[in-house]
């Protein structure tokens, strides 16, 4: 068995803030806000953790209701934001991107503007570089809360927000509905990350590359199609791989069953990341052991998802060029 450790330039691409609240934060949020919690750990892993039998993406998403619940006030955002990136940092990540959607912070009076603000002043407090995803959310009456998103991320573009996300429930909102939002994130010149091909098909991944992604978050459900498959190799586009939230939201059953093998030969650029650490109750190290475990991945292919992974990301080239050089 390899050790994970060994491998210097760990990175994680796609991780949600509020998806990845410790239960000590949650804690503290609570406590500085003066919500009386009675929850013992484990109680409150069970609300904010999803459980082996887990069915969809849609009961998925429901262990973010606690959660978001809590980022409502400038200091709650710079709390969870410092210690996620401290935590990462004692994990021995070298670089992460961190994605939240501004809109689920404003229902106290919080403008997107302020909290995007303040959590990139968490990001420049922290010890661990980081860029920050801001993520328009899926949905039929929140159009102009996307294109605020869109204006805000159009303001902090290269001073600390690296790209844009469409997130949510794509089985029930389809990619093609947000196509006057993705032209908008194209004339503001800002790089597009779609989530696609998990809860619904390849249909959706060719939808986020006719939209102009450079990411999809996600994207398993590419090998549906070839000729998806062959966009993908085509405009060099890299999928952002979360295995164990995959399994939890039912899109296969077993680690075996996941297709990172099937992609890998097939010549499309992948990375490893945790989606989700609280909510699926991981870390990027335990993914890539289950990786490296199941597919029993050789030195070379490893070091071949890192460099995709360093490649793929929105960091400054000094550090990508100082990353791809431990490889």
């Amino acid at each position: 068995m390899k050790n994970t450790s060994s491998y210097p330039a760990w990175i994680d691409l796609h991780l949600h803030l509020d998806g990845s609240l410790s239960l000590k934060t949650t804690r503290k949020l609570a406590g500085m806000q003066g919500i009386p919690f009675a929850y013992s750990d484990d109680e409150l892993k069970q609300i904010m953790s999803v459980h082996s039998d887990c069915c969809s993406l849609n009961e998925y998403l429901e262990r973010f209701q606690l959660p978001c619940s809590l980022l409502h006030i400038r200091e709650a955002l710079y709390l969870c934001t410092y210690e996620l990136l401290e935590e990462l940092y004692n994990q021995g990540l070298q670089y992460a991107e961190i994605r939240f959607a501004p809109q689920k912070s404003c229902a106290d009076g919080l403008t997107q503007h302020q909290a995007v603000e303040i959590v990139l002043r968490a990001i420049a407090d922290a010890p661990l570089p980081c860029g920050l995803i801001l993520s328009m959310m899926r949905g039929d009456d929140n159009r102009a809360e996307n294109r605020e998103t869109i204006e805000v991320a159009r303001q902090f573009i290269g001073k600390g927000v690296v790209a844009v996300d469409l997130a949510g429930a794509e089985a029930l909102y389809p990619t093609h509905l947000f196509r006057e939002e993705f032209a908008m994130v194209r004339q503001a010149d800002i790089p597009l990350i779609v989530h696609a091909g998990e809860a619904a098909g390849p249909e959706s991944v060719r939808e986020a590359i006719e939209a102009g992604a450079s990411r999809i978050g996600h994207g398993v459900r590419s090998l549906e199609d070839p000729e998806v498959i062959e966009l993908l190799k085509e405009h060099a586009i890299t999928l952002e791989l979360c295995p164990t939230s995959n399994l939890h939201t039912a899109i296969y059953p077993s680690y075996d069953q996941y297709p990172l093998r099937k992609l890998l030969d097939a010549g499309v650029r992948v990375c490893l990341n945790t989606d989700n650490m609280t909510v699926s109750n991981t870390t990027l190290h335990e993914e890539w052991q289950h990786m490296i475990d199941t597919f029993a991945l050789t030195d070379e292919e490893i070091r071949r998802i890192v460099r995709y992974s360093i490649e793929a990301s929105f960091a400054p080239e000094s550090l990508k060029k100082a990353l791809l050089s431990k490889l």
